[in-house]
């Protein structure tokens, strides 16, 4: 049975393989809150989390007042709150949604997150397929 390493993110043995048959150790553990965060143009703490060819994931936290910019996606994604409400606008449509819910975004359909809370608002992003075109701000 593995260990648990809590507050630090854990890297591949070997050179950074990404193929679980190309690696010595198959399992990899990446804690969201502590992964570095990504430049973006929203502004916000975005944390890269997952990255393969068939699908990424990016943690991402929003402070009480800070949104996403309304942009399109190449790709269906999916939000994943993880802590906190806060609003989720997809084409025309704007919905409050809080922990354990997951929504659905096609790809193409302008979206945005916001914090209009005085609380954190964490969400899972994961884009699937992994996009091979940019993202557009709108």
């Amino acid at each position: 049975m593995g260990s648990v390493k809590s507050g630090l993110t854990v890297v591949y043995k070997n050179g950074g393989k990404s193929r679980p048959e190309e690696r010595e150790d198959p399992m990899k553990i990446t804690n969201a809150l502590t992964a570095e965060s990504a430049p973006n143009p929203h502004g916000v703490s975005a944390r890269p989390i997952y990255d393969s060819p068939n699908a990424m994931a990016v943690h991402i936290t929003l402070m009480p007042g800070q949104s996403l910019k309304k942009h399109v996606t190449p790709v269906d994604v999916f939000f994943y709150v993880l802590e906190g409400t806060g609003v989720v606008e997809i084409g025309e449509e704007r919905e409050k949604v809080g922990p354990d819910m997951l929504i659905e975004s096609p790809a193409r359909i302008p979206h945005r997150l916001a914090n209009e809370g005085d609380q954190l608002f964490r969400v899972l992003v994961v884009k699937v397929p992994k996009p091979t075109e940019s993202t557009k701000i709108l």
